[in-house]
């Protein structure tokens, strides 16, 4: 009989760090709690997250004390969260700049996990020390070099994040406040990024951009692992086959320019007035009064739902019933939906761009090469239509997909890839697999 990797090593002890680590929120405090959970699950190990996420542990059934502490850095971090609150206009825009200003209290957590767990790395009682969030590059650890010392691998990641602005959409970068990334690639020249990776054990890359970000002669420590994962109860429903009939076209996200929600509704829009579409946009944000002043001029009621802001455990009640997840955003680090909608046998429409394009291909879905604006619609319409005209690819790309997410992305799958590098980092060997 074979033997399961996560049995095999099970008995590793690792104290894994997620500052940002919470089942009931989403983006990285979701990465951050369902890739720590995953990987307690198949070693001995105890998480320490901040203490703004503390009733969240116990409410999931987790015991504070036995299973993860929090660290209290309050005191520091609440103040700058009311400055970077200000600074954004309390919009959910420019997010490099509340990324800058949670790094400056970010060392203050690093300070209270060495205060508390210092001594038992010291002294040898944990095999691996696992540094999960923040997933920003830009943030350096100090644990790194504290347990290079020790003699206890620090391993870091996933990180992303910090995927360039299309040219061509510049005024969405504008619209989104994102001044502070025209000047991001400075964080490249701070002495703790250079002492971080040197000392850390293995890097875990998330994109390859990041990959591309890690100096070469740190690459060779480095794995790719993408950023996101499903929960398989998450998304535990599947999409019925396409029989015949319109196709059904399904967006996700905020309903902002870069995610293109409005690039989506003029690229279908003749095949909406004809019937042969129908469109659901998941989402709430500064372009909803905009769609819905389109959908009303175009006369396209009849075939679009404008469903507003859908609850995470709710998403997939809407991504079932379609055929094809239509996605044209130009900037997504890690594209968590696509993994989502392509649990669910959703067939993905993207841009070959970032992290959608690195998690489709021909085997599983679609893909439109990155332009501007015009040469994005263009492509999508043009994709729409040979679809609409010819669907029979479709069955068969549905099921490909939820295989693909069943094997690959899963969180338990992950920590399965994760786990190998632990036991090669502490039997003394590290096989690059960044080309995977």
């Amino acid at each position: 009989m074979a033997t399961n990797p996560s049995e095999k090593f099970k008995r590793l002890r690792v104290l894994i760090i997620a500052e940002a680590a919470n089942p009931e929120w989403v983006s990285v405090p979701l990465v951050g709690w369902s890739l720590s959970t995953a990987l307690s699950r198949v070693t001995e190990a105890h998480i320490v997250t901040q203490v703004r996420n503390r009733d969240a542990f116990v409410r999931a059934g987790l015991t504070e004390g036995a299973d993860f502490t929090a660290i209290d850095t309050e005191l520091i971090e609440r103040p700058l969260w009311k400055l970077a609150h200000w600074l954004r206009g309390g919009s959910g825009a420019a997010w490099t700049l509340q990324t800058a200003i949670s790094s400056l209290s970010y060392p203050f957590f690093e300070r209270g996990v060495w205060a508390k767990f210092g001594d038992s790395i010291s002294n040898g009682q944990f095999d691996v020390v696992h540094r999960v969030t923040p997933l920003t590059p830009t943030a350096s650890s100090s644990l790194a070099t504290r347990c290079a010392r020790a003699g206890v691998p620090f391993v870091l990641g996933p990180l992303n994040g910090g995927v360039p602005w299309p040219k061509a959409f510049d005024g969405a970068r504008r619209k989104e406040k994102e001044w502070l990334s025209y000047v991001r690639s400075a964080y490249k020249a701070l002495p703790g990024r250079r002492r971080t990776l040197a000392d850390a054990s293995a890097i875990m890359v998330g994109s390859r951009h990041t990959l591309s970000e890690i100096p070469e002669r740190h690459q060779s420590k480095c794995h790719y692992v993408p950023e996101n994962g499903i929960d398989p109860s998450r998304f535990s429903r599947r999409t019925r086959p396409y029989s015949g009939g319109p196709l059904r076209l399904c967006f996700v996200g905020r309903l902002v320019p870069y995610k293109g929600p409005d690039m989506l509704l003029e690229a279908a829009a003749p095949l909406l007035r004809e019937g042969l579409v129908y469109l659901d946009l998941v989402g709430d944000g500064p372009l909803m009064e905009q769609l819905k002043t389109y959908v009303q001029a175009e006369h396209l009621e009849a075939n679009v739902t404008l469903h507003g802001w859908v609850a995470h455990q709710s998403v997939q009640d809407v991504l079932c019933n379609s055929h094809l997840l239509t996605f044209p955003s130009v900037r997504e680090f890690g594209g968590g939906v696509v993994l989502e909608a392509m649990a669910l046998g959703v067939v993905p429409l993207v841009v070959d761009y970032a992290g959608p394009g690195e998690l489709v291909d021909d085997e599983v879905g679609f893909k439109v090469p990155l332009s501007d604006r015009n040469g994005i619609v263009h492509a999508f319409r043009s994709r729409l239509q040979s679809l609409c005209a010819d669907p029979a690819a479709l069955p068969a790309l549905s099921i490909k997909c939820s295989d693909r997410v069943a094997r690959q992305f899963t969180w338990d799958a992950k920590a399965d890839v994760i786990l190998k590098v632990y036991h090669q980092l502490t039997v003394g060997e590290l096989i690059p697999s960044h080309t995977a």
